[in-house]
């Protein structure tokens, strides 16, 4: 299997969570506001915890993944994630970690710097019983430095935008998966192969849905045919 940067385009998304009614709107000569409006809730797609409502609130730079860019990921890594070790290191509304932790992930350790997010989020693991799951406040890049080389198998990046941490995060994950092993980025751009190769991973798959870059990586040095078995012993 030779790994290639197989581009899947999702459909455009909207932000608003009733696009249908504004367009209604529009089309009836009412002021239509084109203010980004973040959705009450999103739902878990897929798992245990399947249609679980996730609350988002109103914070800076959340940006909660959009359902049809996880199902399109979980379609690229599969359903079953049993026995992965994950960690979901900028979380926001833990979407992306719970997603995993509800196809079957081990363990899945979600950090988040926001104290009222991560409130939230811990009411949500206690609501859920997910007890495969693990909420910390602190730095994502710090956790990632933390972890045993090759010790997880799926690392979630989606930091903010303005922060700048996307050169250190994508290093610290690629020390910290194994083989094999994933980190999915989001980012307002596409990554380039040699900037990727010079922090250690290679691009195996790639979407577009909207202003978002969806990327899912792998270890720059792993074998081509590495993939084709994704069950992970414990």
């Amino acid at each position: 299997m030779k790994y290639s940067a197989a581009s899947v385009k999702a459909k455009a998304l909207t932000t608003s969570p009733d696009a249908s009614a504004a367009k209604k709107m529009a089309k009836s000569g009412k002021v239509v506001s084109r203010k980004t409006v973040p959705p009450g809730e999103v739902r878990i797609i897929g798992g245990l915890y399947k249609r679980s409502k996730l609350p988002v609130t109103d914070r800076p730079g959340l940006r909660p993944t959009p359902d049809r860019v996880r199902e399109t990921l979980f379609n690229w890594l599969g359903q079953d994630l049993s026995g992965w070790r994950c960690v979901d290191a900028f979380a926001g509304t833990g979407v992306l970690g719970f997603e995993a932790a509800s196809r079957g992930a081990l363990e899945v350790l979600i950090c988040e710097q926001d104290p009222v997010l991560v409130d939230k989020l811990k009411t949500l693991q206690t609501k859920l019983k997910a007890v495969m799951v693990r909420v910390e406040r602190g730095d994502g890049v710090g956790l990632l430095r933390r972890m045993a080389p090759g010790s997880l198998q799926l690392v979630f990046l989606d930091p903010p935008y303005e922060a700048n941490l996307f050169e250190a995060a994508l290093k610290a994950a690629a020390q910290a998966i194994g083989v094999p092993g994933f980190v999915y980025l989001e980012a307002p751009k596409p990554w380039a192969d040699d900037t990727l190769l010079a922090l250690g991973l290679k691009l195996h798959r790639f979407g577009k849905a909207g202003a978002v870059h969806f990327h899912l990586l792998v270890k720059a040095d792993a074998p081509a045919d590495s993939q084709l078995n994704l069950a992970i012993t414990a």
